[in-house]
């Protein structure tokens, strides 16, 4: 077609188009599912929160919950009738989790801006408050949902604000069979959020974001915070407001969301398995104001073979809640019913909690990196922690994590130490660092009685390298001192370390040892003479640390052939043992946890484990890990076995700088049995 037929044809196009436009698009009815059953009406209030309490072992005997606001909490049999009143503020929502003998209910007291904490014992059906001390929100809370974490069983609650928070929530059992519950992490909307659901084998965290639509997070505190669009008002498949969300988890192909298209007077079915693709709609009948909704696709008695969805009907006279079959929805939208999920084998991760942490760093972002633990020659108490910054400068923490010294010396971004070294008439303790500012190696010595660290470098010691990155130290069995400094090209050098008789230390470059890939982490064995380098997307390598050893070297694991790494492969600590016995500890970024190897023979995989929110002492957990350091020194009460220290690339609670964590080597041990 030539541009004056183009032309031509376009003008024809745009004439038209006020006439086609006035031409009414076709209104598809949507398919209507009638409700099988109703509670009554709440006794006070309107019905905002609604969840089904399914009996472990007789269905039949399950159990509605719903918020009555003034009126608390209610609870109806499957037939509807009402069989229990709570009293408990003003109760805006409320969720579920099985426990076992019992099922725990958190509800949201919006007059007394708390969150509170029941059980409903399975045997007797008797309802007992087991919140330890009030939970307090700080903010007027609109709505709330529970997530039981499939790697290490924690339950969470999340709570939700009129200006937009989002608090996520670790509760946990206290010593006389309470709960109590610590915010480990803080989300933030740019508006009102009110309804909330989580997916416990997934770790999928839907949030309706009333005026704009809905998000999905990843329910793991630990997990990058950052949201994905599901739905948005408007623009997507929701006209006006989204209100309240539910899960129907029947497996793989028929694993559903659905969300209340409030302002439609419709239901939107997602398909969970497929990015959370939009499937279609129905209508609900003579639902009036869809509030909260719950589903689940279990058997539910003779009237809910395959699971239901229960909606909170928030209407003006007569609030309650109706009952829907889920087969009946599935045969509307001719989708498949699916089949009834077994619930999630709990991860067979070993878990552990950190007893101490330090305090958090100066600079924002992505700032601490690397720490090594210095054991003090006569008092094991008074042992200490270096960890860099690598925005600005090196630290010295002690054992509680108090920081002692601050040099904001450049840019420091790993951290060793190696002790023996003849320095000035004295056998001191010598600290490198890589300097990213002076592209060089940074040189300190520790004083044992104030424990703060001295620059003895002889002037800069340059790398030459294009931006020094990864560093260990070596000490051979003569007595020399080597240092190694990887740079991202793949490029790791070898110095050796050499006493002036002004007392200062300079370097000599012996040895250049080239990966296909950016290194970081690496340790070096003194006593076997070992030198383990971690290739972050590829494999941990073994070779010798010997200067005259070149680039032989053997792959200790590969992350395409450990399901148990994640890349990048990061830091990576020695727990040395008599005897040439003992562990190396690597961290796996990708999956925030730490794979454990055995020091001896050919360095045979023992486990994983990861670093969990303590709900005992407030100390969060450890995730995205740069830099660790582990020994197997005693530090004093609680740490004869030594420890464990890691960097924490997400300190969410409260929300600071990164900082350093520290467990005890005996907790990890115990786990993994080692």
């Amino acid at each position: 077609m030539n541009h004056l037929k183009l032309a031509a044809s376009l003008l024809t196009l745009t004439a038209a188009a006020p006439a086609l436009a006035q031409v009414p698009l076709p209104v598809v009815p949507l398919p209507v599912v009638q409700a099988i059953g109703a509670t009554a009406p709440t006794a006070q209030g309107g019905a905002n929160g609604v969840v089904l309490l399914r009996h472990p072992t007789e269905p039949g005997k399950s159990v509605i919950a719903a918020s009555a606001e003034l009126a608390g909490l209610e609870l109806y049999g499957l037939d509807g009738q009402r069989i229990a009143s709570i009293p408990g503020g003003e109760v805006e929502a409320v969720d579920a989790r099985d426990d076992g003998s019992r099922a725990i209910l958190a509800v949201l007291d919006s007059q007394g801006g708390r969150l509170r904490l029941l059980a409903r014992d399975w045997a007797g059906g008797q309802v007992a408050a087991i919140d330890a001390k009030p939970l307090m929100l700080g903010y007027s809370g609109e709505g709330l949902c529970l997530h039981r974490g499939a790697r290490d069983g924690s339950l969470y609650a999340f709570t939700m604000g009129r200006d937009g928070q989002l608090d996520q929530w670790l509760l946990f059992p206290t010593a006389d069979g309470k709960m109590d519950g610590r915010v480990v992490r803080r989300l933030r909307l740019s508006s009102e959020a009110k309804y909330c659901v989580a997916d416990d084998a997934s770790g999928a965290l839907y949030v309706a974001q009333a005026a704009v639509g809905i998000w999905r997070y990843d329910a793991d505190p630990e997990a990058e915070p950052v949201p994905v669009i599901v739905d948005i008002n408007r623009l997507g498949h929701i006209a006006g407001e989204v209100g309240g969300l539910a899960i129907v988890n029947g497996g793989k192909g028929a694993d559903y969301l659905v969300a209340a298209n409030t302002d439609a007077a419709a239901f939107n079915v997602y398909d969970r398995s497929a990015d959370d693709s939009f499937l279609g709609s129905f209508s609900a009948g003579t639902v009036e104001n869809p509030a909260a909704l719950f589903g689940l696709r279990a058997p539910v008695g003779p009237g809910l073979p395959s699971g239901g969805l229960l909606i909170a009907d928030d209407r003006k006279q007569g609030a309650h809640s109706k009952m829907l079959s889920w087969a009946d929805v599935a045969a509307a939208l001719k989708l498949p019913v699916g089949v009834d999920v077994p619930p999630v084998a709990p991860s067979k991760l070993a878990l552990v909690h950190a007893t101490m942490e330090t305090e958090p760093v100066d600079h924002d972002g992505d700032a601490a990196d690397d720490p090594a633990i210095w054991v003090h020659p006569t008092d094991p108490a008074k042992s200490a922690i270096i960890g860099t910054d690598k925005k600005g400068g090196l630290a010295v923490y002690d054992l509680s994590g108090k920081r002692l010294q601050f040099l904001p010396d450049g840019k420091m971004n790993n951290v060793d130490l190696r002790g023996g070294f003849k320095l000035g008439g004295k056998t001191v303790t010598l600290i490198a660092a890589s300097d990213r500012t002076h592209k060089s190696i940074a040189l300190y010595t520790i004083d044992p009685e104030t424990r703060l660290l001295s620059n003895v470098a002889d002037g800069l010691q340059p790398t030459d390298l294009s931006d020094p990155y990864g560093l260990c130290m070596y000490r051979d069995r003569r007595g020399q001192t080597f240092v190694f400094v990887g740079d991202p090209d793949g490029l790791v050098r070898q110095w050796k370390l050499t006493a002036t008789p002004a007392g200062k230390v300079g370097t000599q470059p012996v040895r250049d040892i080239r990966f296909g890939s950016q290194t970081e982490g690496c340790v070096a064995d003194d006593e076997t003479g070992a030198l383990y380098v971690a290739e972050e997307d590829v494999a941990l390598w073994k070779l010798g640390a010997n200067a005259k050893a070149g680039s032989a070297r053997k792959a200790v694991t590969r992350v395409a052939d450990n399901p148990a790494l994640k890349d990048d492969l990061e830091g990576i600590g020695l727990y040395a043992q008599a005897g040439g016995k003992g562990f190396l500890v690597l961290s796996s970024q990708g999956n925030n946890s730490y794979a454990v190897f055995r020091r001896e023979g050919d360095n045979a995989y023992v486990g994983s484990f990861a670093v969990t929110a303590n709900g005992d002492n407030g100390v969060d957990g450890i995730s995205e890990t740069d830099g660790l350091d582990v020994t197997s020194a005693a530090l004093g009460a609680g740490l004869e076995g030594g420890a464990f220290v890691a960097q924490d690339g997400r300190n969410i609670a409260p929300p600071e700088h990164q900082n350093f964590k520290l467990v005890p080597w005996s907790a990890i041990a115990a786990k993994l049995k080692l």
